[in-house]
């Protein structure tokens, strides 16, 4: 029997957001906005911002190190932030027609997605999919 019928929850969370730590918050706040096409949803001061793209939000805070999870995220294919888009190999190719380098090409995985993976400016690894039919 699932934990809420059993005992009801209050006040729980409705959403979740994540944080990226840079050691350069102007070049990744351009990285996001004029590579990506995202929005700026935020600025606090010269140290904090947040990122929107649809209704989703994740934030960057300036730190002085390098997030010391880039390079384990890079090695093990795995990744710091996963979009989700309609069409995984246009947005691929607009983004090489920006500039943005492509390391994992679009693909398509045994859990129906296509895939393809780039980095931000500080490292960062960033997924972007789209759900195959069938």
């Amino acid at each position: 029997m699932p934990a809420s019928t059993t005992h009801p929850q209050i006040n729980v969370p409705t959403s979740v957001l994540t944080q990226l730590r840079t050691t350069g918050i102007e070049a990744e706040i351009d990285f996001y906005l004029n590579k990506l096409g995202l929005e700026l949803d935020f600025r606090y001061e010269d140290f904090y911002a947040g990122i929107k793209t649809g209704e989703q939000i994740f934030h960057l805070k300036l730190v002085d190190d390098p997030d010391p999870s880039i390079p384990f995220v890079a090695a093990g294919e795995h990744m710091h932030l996963f979009f989700i888009l309609e069409d995984a190999d246009r947005m691929a190719a607009d983004l090489e027609a920006k500039g943005v380098a492509i390391f994992i090409p679009p693909r398509n995985t045994p859990w129906g997605m296509r895939e393809f993976y780039i980095r931000d400016v500080d490292g960062h690894v960033l997924a972007f999919a789209q759900e195959l039919e069938g």
